[in-house]
């Protein structure tokens, strides 16, 4: 009988998580649940762990969900190790979104300053996980949807010297999802690689005969929904690039091959309505209250749109295929191994792979084209620089990976928007103390109108 540790368990996708698991229970025999949370996070803990353990409680299945603020306890000879937390809560993100957008640069989670901030932030804690994982589960898969979960991914392997490590991302999950209606197909007839990087990889399709069908794809983005997550806005590709790589990107994307358009609606977005972060602050608020519910115990329609569709299906198969040793195909962010031949083979990748008892088996996708191949490669330059700014708290470093990142302009605008992330975020960021003393002593703070507002 398994059991399972979700770290981040008063997260608004738990119930999305207790579906799968519930789905897929004749091939997981699941005994109990330990749903993992910090003091801050604990209201939404209890709320959630209860409409979890309703959720089992309708099911045919005997299962115990157990709520706890004590991660050893949760560890203690668990099977696998789901990890979704958020450093700093909603109230991190955000501020990653609007110092940015205050200065006219992107604030997005994953992508340009909030996505490294994010990854300072996220990647001493998943690093002090594995040396728990190491004493109290030294057995168990580490299954990780923390974002960015790339660099995440990276910072196991590399720092954490964890091999039983699966990053996930539910962006590619999507594109399966949808494109197989496009050409009117079932999904089982259409073969898939991926390649690239979390939030920044391409796929090609062939159908079952083994035939490129990426160029019938490419015409329907023009006409059908184009599978875009739900936190991404819509801004088409131009066709003429797509099909000159003959490979589909992910939306993420758009942050880089449209970044005009993308940069003006997110600052749009900043001065009226709210960031994406916000939006979802006051979507999450709904959700806690539907969980309340004592008589709901199914997955709610609203979760879809908090931007994580299917995320049992890449969460709950993942584990599956892995105690089972199913072999299943899914895309996973794992240790390169000669996939993708323009990276590193030590260095994390997001590649088709067939998951197993022993992990990954990775599909090897061959040489990029040329622009693909450049830009993939300065990405992974980014993530490597970040994740040892993160581990090392060293600010030369952290201020390479600005300049190196293609969504942060460099020159003084940008060294001042990550010296007011730095203080902004100065309670979460303790490897980066000496670095935050000094530049209060500079005399470095927040706009008053932001620090107002982010009651910073």
């Amino acid at each position: 009988m398994v059991k399972i540790a979700t770290i981040g368990g008063g997260s608004s996708y738990t119930p999305e998580l207790m579906e799968g698991f519930i789905k897929r229970y004749d091939e997981l025999p699941v005994k109990e649940i330990w749903l993992v949370d910090i003091e801050e996070g604990r209201e939404k803990l209890e709320i959630v762990g209860a409409m979890a353990q309703r959720m089992w409680d309708a099911s045919p299945y005997d299962v115990k969900v157990h709520m706890t603020l004590d991660r050893e306890e949760a560890l203690k000879d668990a099977d696998f190790v789901t990890t979704q937390f958020r450093v700093g809560l909603l109230n991190a993100r955000i501020k990653d979104e609007r110092i940015p957008f205050s200065y006219g640069i992107l604030g997005q989670e994953t992508n340009g300053p909030g996505g490294m901030f994010k990854a300072f932030r996220t990647v001493p804690i998943i690093l002090d996980i594995v040396e728990d994982m190491k004493r109290l589960c030294p057995n168990a898969w580490l299954i990780n949807f923390a974002n960015p979960s790339g660099m995440v991914t990276e910072a196991v392997l590399r720092y954490g010297k964890w091999d039983k490590v699966i990053g996930l991302c539910n962006v590619p999950v999507m594109a399966k999802m949808t494109e197989h209606i496009m050409l009117d197909v079932p999904q089982e007839d259409l073969i898939y690689k991926f390649a690239g990087v979390n939030h920044f990889h391409w796929h090609r399709v062939a159908d079952k005969h083994g035939n490129d069908v990426t160029p019938q794809i490419i015409d329907k983005l023009y006409e059908e929904d184009n599978g875009l997550p739900k936190n991404i806005h819509g801004v088409p590709f131009y066709k003429e690039q797509l099909l000159q790589m003959n490979m589909i990107p992910c939306g993420y994307h758009q942050y880089y091959y449209r970044s005009e358009e993308m940069l003006a609606h997110g600052i749009e977005e900043f001065e009226t309505v709210g960031t994406r972060g916000q939006q979802v602050k006051a979507l999450e608020e709904e959700l806690f209250d539907l969980y309340k519910d004592p008589e709901l115990n199914s997955k709610p329609k609203q979760l879809e749109e908090r931007g994580g569709a299917y995320y049992s299906d890449a969460a709950c198969e993942t584990i599956v295929s892995i105690y089972a040793n199913k072999n299943t195909e899914i895309v996973v962010s794992t240790r390169n191994d000669g996939a993708v031949p323009d990276l590193p083979d030590d260095c994390a990748v997001e590649v088709t792979a067939y998951l197993g008892g022993q992990g990954a088996r990775n599909v090897a996708f061959g040489p990029l084209p040329t622009a693909e191949k450049g830009w993939l490669q300065v990405m992974k330059a980014m993530e490597l620089l970040t994740i040892e700014a993160a581990v090392m708290g060293d600010y030369a470093t952290a201020l390479q990976a600005f300049t190196i990142n293609p969504l942060v302009p460099s020159g003084a605008t940008a060294k001042r928007v990550m010296d007011e992330l730095f203080i902004a975020h100065k309670n979460h960021l303790p490897q980066f103390s000496d670095t935050i003393a000094r530049l209060e002593k500079e005399g470095i703070t927040i706009k008053d109108d932001i620090a107002r507002e982010l009651s910073v």
